[in-house]
């Protein structure tokens, strides 16, 4: 199955996703170098907050450029909450502030009458593109948010769950060798391990 790094740019709950990854069954080391990246057989990339410091943080350890290499490499990848956010074009968090650019969209801020930050837990509601991703997991599983923001993906066949929080929106997303949860797995108890595990094994 191969080792699987989780990449340390000073934004995400890294002990927690390392552990929730080891007891799905994986080898998980916590890197912050881009070598130790482009070595990796599996990426994950978690993450807590803004995308602006995070993008800030990103170039300056180096590592927007082996990210990009990574993923298009073919192997496999996953962004977890703010590291699945960074994976799009622009945020409108703070004005118009560029992600990595590698799928098309942008991630955009609750509006309307809805609590904001969304957190806590709430349902998912499959496509047919996470048969693979969500497999063994029901449908509408309750699984764990804490976000302000959520993705609108320019291509709306990359989705692989819709959730509802006052307008149904893109959940989480897989697209060739990139899987991304808005949700925490590594918080989401029987089920986030169930998709952890679905990584593990690819």
């Amino acid at each position: 199955m191969g080792m699987i790094a989780i990449i340390d740019y000073g934004m995400g709950n890294l002990r927690s996703v390392q552990k929730a990854l080891e007891v799905a069954g994986g080898t998980a080391s916590i890197v912050s170098r881009p070598e130790d990246i482009l070595k990796a057989d599996k990426l994950v990339m978690p993450g807590v907050g803004a995308i602006r410091p995070a993008m800030d943080k990103l170039k300056e350890l180096g590592l927007v450029e082996s990210i990009k290499t990574y993923i298009s490499s073919g192997k496999p990848f996953l962004g977890i909450c703010l590291g699945f956010q960074l994976l799009f074009e622009s945020s409108t968090e703070g004005g118009d502030v560029k992600g990595l650019g590698i799928l098309k969209g942008t991630v955009d801020r609750f509006q309307g009458s809805v609590k904001v930050p969304q957190m806590g837990w709430n349902t998912i509601q499959k496509t047919p593109n996470g048969e693979g991703m969500f497999k063994d997991v029901p449908e509408g599983s309750f699984v764990y948010f804490c976000h302000s923001y959520f993705v609108n993906p320019q291509d709306k066949s990359v989705t692989a769950t819709f959730t509802d929080y006052g307008i149904p929106y893109t959940s989480s997303i897989c697209v060739k060798n990139i899987w991304g949860t808005q949700f925490h797995p590594e918080k989401s108890q029987a089920v986030g391990l169930t998709i952890l595990k679905n990584f593990v094994l690819l």
